[in-house]
């Protein structure tokens, strides 16, 4: 599964870079994520509960920020495992000056097993889609707009 999206914020390209690398901020953005602990130089143990068409579960994973060209671009990746099963994803980050704000362009590639796969690609897709959404318009609020 491949996402790709853009958003635009009002705050300047260094704070929506800090922020995008704050786990802190992280953990508040982040859909279902309930804690998030730091395990070495920018890699973190987080705990999510997700729901997909019915199927809930908890997830323990692993989140890493790699390839840091502040405050431009970096890497996260992201892998859980829980009892609906496995998630493994990548998102190459962008932060670009736009206007008076900035614009995040945001590529990501996603992979999910078990029984978290049968409910279907499209509709893993769409909830994909959904939680990048919602992710990006909780950090708006974070970073002012």
């Amino acid at each position: 599964m491949k996402l790709s999206a853009t958003y635009t914020f009002r705050a300047a390209q260094e704070k929506v870079f800090a922020a995008l690398v704050d786990p802190s901020i992280l953990q508040k953005c982040i859909d279902g994520c309930e804690k998030m602990e730091k395990t070495g130089e920018d890699s973190y143990a987080a705990h999510l509960k997700i729901g997909v068409a019915g199927i809930k579960g908890s997830y323990v994973g692993k989140i890493r920020i790699a390839d840091q060209i502040p405050p431009e671009s970096f890497t996260l990746q992201a892998e859980g495992k829980g009892s609906p099963g496995w998630v493994k994803g990548t998102a190459k980050i962008q932060v670009s000056p736009k206007d008076e704000g900035s614009e995040v362009r945001c590529d990501s590639e996603g992979q999910v097993g078990g029984l978290i796969a049968s409910v279907g690609s499209r509709l893993v897709e769409a909830v994909g889609k959904k939680m990048l959404d919602e992710f990006f318009r909780k950090l708006g609020q974070q970073v002012g707009g």
